[in-house]
C-alpha cells in the first residue's frame, strides 16, 4: 500500500475514534437528560436504534426523535461526522502550523 494512503487511513481512523468518543458521550448525556426517552412513538414502532439518531442525517434524526431529545439538541446540538471531521482537520492543521 502507498505510504501516502497508509498515512491518510491512519489519520482517518484517529479522527473516527475521536468522533466515536464524542458520539457515545453525546448519547449518554442525552439519555440521562431525557430519562431514556430518546425515540418518539413512530421511532419505537419502527424499532429505530436510538443511537442511530446521533449518526444519521438531520431529517431522519428529527423524524424519530422524541420531543425531549429535540429539546436537548437545542442546548447540545448533534454533530455529524462530516462536521466533526472538518473541525478536527482544522485543529490538526492549526497544530501542524504551531509545531
Amino acid at each position: 500500500m502507498s505510504v501516502i494512503i497508509r498515512a491518510a487511513f491512519a489519520r482517518w481512523r484517529e479522527c473516527r475514534t475521536e468522533f466515536n468518543d464524542l458520539l457515545y458521550a453525546a448519547y449518554s448525556r442525552a439519555e440521562e437528560a431525557t430519562n431514556g426517552a430518546l425515540l418518539n412513538a413512530d421511532g419505537r414502532a419502527q424499532s429505530v436504534d436510538a443511537l442511530s439518531l446521533f449518526m444519521g442525517n438531520d431529517a431522519r434524526a428529527h423524524r424519530y426523535a422524541s420531543p425531549e431529545l429535540l429539546e436537548h439538541w437545542e442546548s447540545f446540538p448533534r454533530v455529524t461526522f462530516e462536521q466533526f471531521e472538518q473541525q478536527w482537520l482544522a485543529g490538526q492543521q492549526w497544530m501542524d502550523g504551531a509545531a
